[in-house]
């Protein structure tokens, strides 16, 4: 019997097609999408259509919007083997990991694709893109559904999608994934990595829909001044902070920083150390001396976490109302494999 995937789409620029009357680029009428991409009838795959509305550029990506996706997903979970999101290409790695949290128990594929050029180009990426997520979402092993986690695919990789970051705006190899292996590598066949593919414990889908985003990012440069750390850590409000240092973890020694950090730390805000390093390694305090000082403070280690998933796994431990030494524990260690676990 052939795989029920549900293809949702949310805007972006694989949505638009060349009108034949006067050239422009509109939207893609995704219903008809047999009639544009008629190899997807080869594919072991029944593919239904749903838009989540209203389409939106990924920049304008938010909380709500995670929510709603996330909703639309649940609704749908029972009646569908698979899932297929097609976002803009900017923030698809916010939304992969926000996913990733809010899916708890996923044990069928949610894959988010795209395209650098929309899909109506002559030498777009996003036929081949969604043609081919749609046949990983249909593919199953041992009668279980092959991957069962959420997942970013572009330009014949498959990534885990809370271990990416968009990497390039030029080429169609778009998104990275420094500290962890592809999932899968596409050419005249598909290469699946199983050691590193997340296998389910069957149980029930959980959908988490409530996110708390007062938190705040900081990135710290030679120079910062204490004005500026002082003001972001005064928001009215702010329950955490992603701090973005240097190299393994470390921040300016000078004590007027330090105790900025600290007198936050002593409120109550959280504060995850994440690297600036994009292109692999992480957090390793305690390493040089320069992040004893804020371990001293009061700050936590993320590990090698990406700022994208550090920031959506904050909006929501903190959505989930745990004690703070709960949330604490949880952004040190791994839910669904967005870090190396200690």
């Amino acid at each position: 019997m052939k795989k029920k995937i549900l293809l949702i789409y949310t805007g972006g620029t694989i949505g638009m097609m060349h009108n034949p009357d006067n050239g422009a680029l509109e939207p893609f009428e995704f219903n008809d999408i047999y009639s544009h991409l008629p190899m997807l009838k080869l594919l072991n795959a029944d593919i239904e259509f749903k838009t989540l509305l209203p389409l939106i550029d990924s920049s304008d990506t938010n909380p709500a919007f995670w929510v709603r996706l996330a909703t639309m997903i649940g609704e749908n979970y029972k009646a569908y083997d698979g899932f297929v999101i097609l976002h803009g290409t900017d923030t698809m790695s916010y939304t992969a990991s926000a996913l990733s949290f809010m899916l708890e128990n996923l044990a069928k594929p949610v894959i988010l694709t795209g395209s650098q050029l929309p899909l109506g180009a002559v030498r777009t990426d996003g036929r081949d893109n969604i043609v081919t997520a749609v046949e990983i979402a249909a593919d199953e092993c041992a009668g279980e559904p092959r991957i069962q986690e959420v997942c970013i695919y572009f330009d014949n990789s498959l990534f885990r999608g809370n271990r990416t970051y968009k990497a390039n705006a030029e080429e169609f190899s778009a998104f990275a994934s420094p500290n962890y292996h592809r999932l899968a590598t596409v050419g005249v066949t598909i290469h699946y990595n199983d050691f590193f593919i997340h296998q389910s414990e069957k149980k029930p889908l959980r959908v988490h829909k409530e996110l708390n985003d007062n938190i705040a990012l900081l990135k710290l440069f030679p120079g910062i001044s204490q004005n500026m750390v002082r003001s972001v850590l005064s928001i009215p409000g702010l329950r955490g902070v992603v701090m973005e240092t240097f190299g393994a973890g470390n921040a300016p020694s000078d004590p007027e920083f330090l105790n900025l950090i600290k007198e936050a730390s002593d409120r109550g805000i959280i504060i995850l150390n994440v690297s600036q390093c994009k292109d692999g390694g992480g957090v390793k305090m305690g390493l040089y001396e320069t992040s004893v000082g804020l371990d001293k403070s009061g700050v936590i280690s993320g590990g090698d976490m990406t700022t994208e998933a550090a920031i959506t796994k904050m909006m929501y431990l903190f959505g989930t109302e745990l004690p703070d030494d709960e949330i604490k524990y949880w952004l040190q260690h791994t839910m669904c494999g967005e870090m190396t676990t200690k």
